[in-house]
């Protein structure tokens, strides 16, 4: 007897054999027992999931001598040609070669007729989507009302392309692709019954090769055990398909959980060696770093079967979770960048090799601590205060140091003076000096106004001045004086601007702002500003900002005052001007006054 294909020879004779697609099975072995079928049925899914299959096993149940059911008996003479593709009242047709309308109008001329045989007359269409719309238009009345004893079962890996009113007269069932678990081990169950010798490592290559349809791993398999001479492992396998060896990619993505840039180069250079699809290889390793992910944020949703679990598992312990994101997402990106590099594996080298440049660098060495999710948020947001204020503190310094050598003029007399005066200025900001080992002690609160070190040290600057103003001279007339020597940005300068002075009571200063300004406020630009004015009196004030009727003019108001003042000033000038009045009048023109702009 000639060699039978491992595809055919298994494929399952009953919905007991079936492997997977659980959910259609349900409904139909239901809907068999209960003597509720439907004249016409629809199986979706891609390619080798079982489409065919289901419609020859429908049939079988419908025409068992035993009597419908979902069990057949096998036995019985229908059954036997049916799995034989004998049976007279079973009409396969191929629609991808039986397009035309004639072809149609044939299979709805002999529905009329009852069957030879069997209990049912049964119309098997695969790749029903290739049926022109003519075709469909023929089938259509017969599809809606089919004689008692019709039943149609349609196959389409495309029921986009279904039209929409036979979607409507049909029972729709997707198949799905099925997982690589399951296609292992249903692959373990047909070697083992045919005594070949496998490793499991090689049936989870050919799995994840099938990429879901059991009929291509079962082909696979066939030319696995040809390849490996009766036998099949895990090395025949990775030379057949010309993929990648799986401790390869392992190897690479430890070398960057160790940030050794010389073990992945090495590794990537004994890849090489293989002439390895590159793209490929990318792809592996973004399987690898997002099952490391599920390890370290939900362990139990990844199967102690899965493929080198061992090595998954010690790798989410070596990697941080947020190394774990980085790496995927440079990757991820890295797939796009591929084609455009000199060659394929330059790009490769250059995407691993940019991870492990933007990895986070944590006291001089790569970030390895492991954090749970949990744990993550809260000490990066620790870990950029603390930063903020050393920036802050740092920044200071040298922007000290650079005005007292760009300004001689304003040198004073004594440095160690000056130098104490700004220390005392900063702890007035409660903002302490660091020294080189030693760790921030200000950690602003959440909901405070950051004032940056520019800013600091120009009010610092300006307290020198002989035209600063004392918190016990501090009046609503200064206020405007004031603000314009502070120099503040954002939206907290700008509600200073628009806020008027009301009055100092001690050490509590009161504002009033607008309501018509009230969409800017929130609850920091009160201790905001008191910084920003403790910084510039000198001591420590607080702030108090209410809303209401604005009654005396505020720094914007003041602003927008003086530059009207301004431009009209410049005007009057112009018009006043011999030269100006002699182009008036040789030319009969006039001055644009929106045009004139002060430069005073």
């Amino acid at each position: 007897m000639s060699y039978q294909v491992l595809a055919r020879k298994w494929r399952p004779k009953s919905f007991s054999e079936m492997a997977g697609q659980e959910h259609v099975l349900k409904a139909l072995i239901n809907a068999l027992d209960n003597d509720r079928l439907h004249h016409a049925y629809l199986f979706t899914g891609t390619r080798g999931v079982g489409k065919t299959t289901l419609g020859r096993i429908m049939a079988k149940c419908l025409n068992c001598e035993v009597g419908v059911s979902s069990s057949p008996c096998g036995k019985c003479q229908s059954c036997l040609e049916i799995d034989s593709g004998r049976f007279i009242d079973l009409i396969e047709v191929d629609a991808a070669s039986r397009t035309g309308v004639d072809d149609m109008r044939d299979l709805t001329d002999n529905v009329q007729y009852s069957p030879s045989r069997g209990r049912f007359k049964v119309y098997l269409i695969d790749e029903v989507h290739m049926l022109t719309k003519n075709s469909w238009a023929a089938l259509l009345k017969t599809l809606e009302e089919p004689p008692p004893h019709v039943k149609f079962l349609f196959a389409t890996t495309d029921p986009d392309k279904v039209p929409i009113t036979v979607l409507s007269r049909c029972l729709q069932f997707n198949l799905k692709n099925l997982s690589a678990q399951r296609i292992t081990e249903h692959l373990k169950f047909v070697l083992g019954e045919e005594k070949t010798v496998f490793d499991e490592a090689g049936l989870w290559a050919l799995a994840q090769a099938a990429d879901g349809s059991m009929r291509d791993a079962l082909s696979l398999a066939d030319q696995a055990i040809g390849h490996g001479g009766g036998s099949i492992s895990e090395v025949d396998v990775i030379s057949m398909l010309g993929s990648i060896d799986r401790q390869f990619v392992i190897e690479i993505c430890r070398a960057m959980a160790s940030n050794s840039g010389d073990d992945l180069l090495k590794t990537v250079d004994r890849m090489s060696e293989q002439s390895p699809d590159y793209e490929v290889a990318l792809s592996e390793i973004l399987s690898v770093w997002h099952q490391v992910a599920i390890l370290q944020t939900v362990p139990e949703a990844l199967d102690n079967n899965t493929r080198s679990f061992n090595d998954l598992m010690d790798l989410s312990k070596v990697v941080s979770v947020e190394d774990v994101q980085l790496f995927y997402q440079i990757c991820l990106l890295g797939r796009k960048d591929l084609p455009l590099a000199p060659s394929h594996r330059s790009g490769f080298e250059m995407i691993m090799l940019r991870a492990l440049a933007f990895r986070p660098i944590i006291d001089g060495k790569p970030n390895s601590q492991i954090r749970s999710p949990m744990e993550v948020e809260p000490q990066i947001k620790k870990s950029k205060t603390d930063q903020s204020v050393e920036v802050i503190t740092d920044s200071a310094r040298a922007k000290s140091e650079r005005s007292v050598v760009g300004n001689t003029s304003r040198i004073p007399d004594n440095p160690a003076e000056s130098a104490g005066c700004l220390e005392d200025k900063l702890k007035n900001l409660d903002i302490t000096l660091l020294d080189d080992e030693s760790e921030p002690v200000h950690e602003p609160s959440k909901d405070n106004v950051m004032v940056d070190s520019k800013s600091s040290l120009n009010i610092l600057n300006k307290c020198n001045g002989s035209d600063h103003i004392n918190l016990s001279d501090f009046e609503p007339n200064n206020w405007i004086d004031v603000r314009n020597k502070i120099d503040i940005g954002g939206s907290l300068g700008e509600i200073a601007s628009h806020c008027m002075f009301k009055n100092r009571i001690e050490d509590t200063l009161y504002f009033m702002l607008d309501h018509a300004e009230d969409s800017l406020f929130d609850s920091s630009h009160s201790s905001g500003l008191a910084e920003v004015l403790s910084a510039y009196f000198g001591q420590t004030v607080f702030v108090e900002i209410d809303f209401g009727t604005v009654a005396r003019e505020t720094p914007r108001a003041a602003a927008i005052r003086e530059k009207s003042e301004s431009h009209a000033a410049a005007v009057q000038r112009l018009n006043a001007d011999p030269a100006v009045k002699k182009f008036k009048e040789l030319f009969d023109g006039s001055l644009d006054e929106e045009s004139v702009e002060s430069i005073d």
